[in-house]
């Protein structure tokens, strides 16, 4: 696995700007838990599909794709919580149940090459 920096910077910087709208947008309570939350899932979604590659395309591919729905996913999550108002239980239930399975996902992709 290698990781390209220049790509992870970017998928950093793009991040921290989506992330900045959601703590925006949100007027309830929760603020800081949306922000870290949404940059931890987002940022590792979105740094995986851009800046990760393998020794095997397929296994890049298959990865960048995997990333590239939970990023979606992700980014749709945390908008609907950042639109309305929450418990910080379902956001932590929610968002690590989802990014627990990304995590399996790109494991078993990476192992099965």
């Amino acid at each position: 696995m290698k990781i390209n920096f220049i790509p992870a910077l970017i998928a950093v910087a793009i991040n921290s700007l989506i992330v900045y709208a959601l703590f925006s947008v949100h007027d309830g309570g929760g603020k800081e838990l949306l922000t870290i939350g949404g940059f931890l899932f987002l940022s590792t979604t979105l740094g995986a599909s851009l800046a990760v590659s393998y020794e095997d395309s397929r296994t890049t591919t298959n990865t960048r794709v995997v990333s590239g729905i939970f990023f979606g996913i992700a980014l749709a999550s945390n908008t609907v919580f950042a639109l309305f108002s929450f418990s910080e239980a379902s956001y932590i239930i929610t968002n690590g149940l989802l990014f627990l399975l990304f995590l399996l996902l790109t494991y078993s992709i990476q192992k099965a090459s």
